[in-house]
């Protein structure tokens, strides 16, 4: 397993239109392990292969919760302050070849980050609910519906896949103030 690097705005291949996955072999499986161990690194719940540079109709994700019926693990911050927190309880799916069948109207906010628009949060309108149908890494075809939190990642994921980010979601004059902070952010670093 690696971690790869993820493409951050302005790289011009994030506006990719992702080609369908075709095969399903050992590089596929291999591309989905590098994607989740560069998503748990980079602290992400959600990855879309174009973000690591592949233009295919892949994305893995992982909603990562608190184990709360596990006992608290002490741990150190950067600081060397002990605190305890639960350990996470991970749930990895990988959606090959997704789409959305049946989008609810009725719309939920979210505020939304992106791996590959770091440090940058805002508000996105999306459908509350959605019916997916995909492939697992075998080719075999699901589907399921999905809301909350799962409805709100899969289709920030899968506008990936036809190159839109979740900025381009926001008016014009929120997304240039989005990309005028990151910038900031940047040459402070």
């Amino acid at each position: 397993m690696a971690i790869l690097e993820i493409l951050e705005v302005p790289d011009p291949r994030l506006k990719t239109v992702s080609t369908p996955v075709t095969r399903f072999d050992e590089g596929l499986k291999t591309l989905v392990s590098d994607m989740f161990e560069t998503m748990y690194a980079a602290h992400g719940i959600g990855l879309a292969a174009i973000q690591v540079g592949e233009p295919i109709r892949l994305l893995v994700i992982d909603l990562q919760e608190e184990d709360m019926d596990a006992e608290p693990e002490e741990c150190h911050d950067h600081g060397g302050e002990k605190h305890f927190h639960r350990p996470v309880k991970n749930d990895p799916r990988v959606f090959v070849n997704p789409e959305i069948l049946d989008p609810s109207d009725d719309l939920k906010t979210y505020q939304e980050g992106c791996l590959s628009v770091p440090e940058i949060y805002a508000d996105v309108d999306r459908p509350a609910r959605c019916r997916v149908r995909w492939q697992d890494l075998d080719g075999k075809t699901h589907e399921e519906d999905m809301e909350g939190m799962m409805a709100v990642c899969i289709q920030h994921e899968m506008d990936h896949l036809e190159g839109i980010l979740f900025i381009d979601h926001l008016s014009r004059l929120k997304r240039q103030m989005a990309l005028k902070k990151l910038e900031k952010i940047r040459k402070a670093a």
